[in-house]
This record gives structure tokens, sequence and C-alpha cells, in this order.
């Protein structure tokens, strides 16, 4: 049974690639073509990854879920963990779309427009390009990135916003004990916690942005990874879980503001809350 903090996250930037055209009439097409010109570029990002880069964070995610994992998948663990990552063990691992984002950062196109009728040539083709930027690497690093890759000159690549360079939280005896100690009394020793890379966003960023260390926590529990629904219109959390967050928040702060909390002195569930399971 595993349960994660998050010490460092992606950092969420999106560019919008362009391409202008003269157009013309559908009937006489000419070979200059909007459309086709974005739509090699984006073949050509398709067929790309970025080197794999691991960080503190996720060196021991890879060492501590190594040891809880078996066969090739822990022995690729292990290897992608150590000072020079074996590249057999990163190919394999990043089959996974779960661990090629854990590895690198990731560009994929998420949004197209182009043309605007049925019977012209398109004057404009535009693309939007969500990327994923691994803690310490900047997004100017990443556009340069876009433009080799993309390699052609009449495309346009603007940031959609600006995203800051967001390095990881350092992985602190002190968090990592006081979140263990926490998890561990209301879901018991079995219970395994370990550092992990956030290949989504938080407001996280923000503040690491600013030098200053953010560990994102959760003490919720029972929610089946067949009933994710996060985002969703019909998002939810099992009552019970939601209780049992709020004390793991309360055990887990005093232990940080050296109340010198333990497991004894922890509060506990209160009788007659709903069960785990019942949902909002």
């Amino acid at each position: 049974m595993l349960n994660a903090i998050q010490p460092s996250e992606k950092v969420y930037q999106s560019f919008r690639l362009e391409v202008r055209n003269p157009g013309g009439h559908s009937s006489r097409p000419i070979k200059e073509n909007a459309i086709y010109r974005l739509a090699e570029a984006l073949t050509r990002l398709s067929k790309y990854q970025f080197p794999a880069r691991l960080n503190e964070v996720t060196i021991e995610y890879y060492k501590r879920m190594a040891a809880l994992s078996s066969g090739q998948l822990a022995a690729d663990m292990r290897a992608v963990a150590k000072n020079s990552p074996d590249r057999g063990a990163v190919s394999r691992l990043s089959q996974s779309p779960y661990h090629n984002a854990m590895l690198r950062t990731t560009c994929v196109a998420t949004l197209l427009e182009a043309g605007h009728a049925e019977n012209a040539l398109p004057q404009t083709a535009r693309a939007v390009v969500n990327c994923r930027i691994l803690p310490g690497e900047s997004p100017a690093e990443v556009r340069a990135a876009l433009v080799r890759v993309l390699d052609d000159p009449k495309i346009t690549i603007l940031p959609l916003a600006q995203a800051a360079r967001s390095d990881a939280s350092p992985l602190k005896p002190e968090v990592l004990n006081a979140v263990t100690a926490a998890i561990q009394h209301f879901h018991g020793p079995q219970m395994h916690v370990f550092p992990v890379m956030q290949a989504g966003a938080s407001d996280g960023s923000f503040f690491r942005a600013q030098g200053i260390p953010v560990y994102d926590v959760d003490g919720s529990w029972g929610i089946s990874p067949l009933d994710d629904r996060a985002h969703g219109l019909d998002e939810r959390l099992p009552v019970r879980a939601m209780y049992d967050d709020v004390l793991h928040w309360e055990m887990m702060i005093k232990a940080l503001a050296g109340s010198g909390s333990t497991p004894e002195q922890a509060p506990v569930r209160t009788p007659g809350r709903p069960e785990r399971g019942s949902a909002l």
C-alpha cells in the first residue's frame, strides 16, 4: 500500500504554433498549404522525445519503488536510479505513459484550428502544444527545443502566458517523518510513504519559483483507481476520506509546529461518522 508526498512538480507551459499563407481558391490548389506545413511539423514533434533527466525526488522515488516491485520492473527502477542511468532501463520504463512523464519533459499537441471555409485554401493554421517541463528546466529551453524539432522558420512559436521555472523542494527529514507518522497512524505501518514528482501542476509551483519549499500531501483514502474522476463534472470523494484527511492534517501540522504530537496523542476517528465508501 502506497501514499505519496510531492516535493516537486512539472511546470505547465503551453505554446501556440501558427502558420500563415496567402490562401486562394480550393479549385486551384498550390503546394504551399498552411495545414500541410503545420501537420508535417507536428508529425516531427510526435516522434521526438526529450532527454531523460532525474533529480533528487525521482531518484528516491525509483529507489523506494524498486524495493516494492519485482522482476524486470524492479531491475529497471534500480538501474535508472543510478548516477548514470541505464539506457535500456530508461527505454523500457518510457513505454509506460506514467514513467515516461516521470523521466522527461513532454510536449504534446492538444488543440488544432485551421482554415475559414471549405472551398478556400487555409490562410492560417494553428495548434496548441502543451508542455509539462521538468523541475530545473526553463520554458525558454523547451521553446528552443521546439524550434529545433519543428525545423520550420515559417512556424511562429509563442508562449501562452509565461510559466516560471520551479525547482524541486529539498527532501527534509522532518517533513517526511511528520507525513509518514500521520499516514501510518490512520492507515497502519504497512502503508509506505514515498516522494513523487507530480506530472500535473498545482499552485505550489508559484511558491517554489519564489524559493519557498512546498510539499503536497493528501491524507484522504478510499478512492479506487478505477473511480478516479479528477477534473470531471462528477468528481467526488468518499465522506469518510474527507474526515480522515482533516485529522491527518491536524496531526501532521502539530508535529511540524513542534507540539510534540505523537501517534498516541493524535486525534482519533469519532464513532458514528459515515463509513468509507460513502460518497458526497
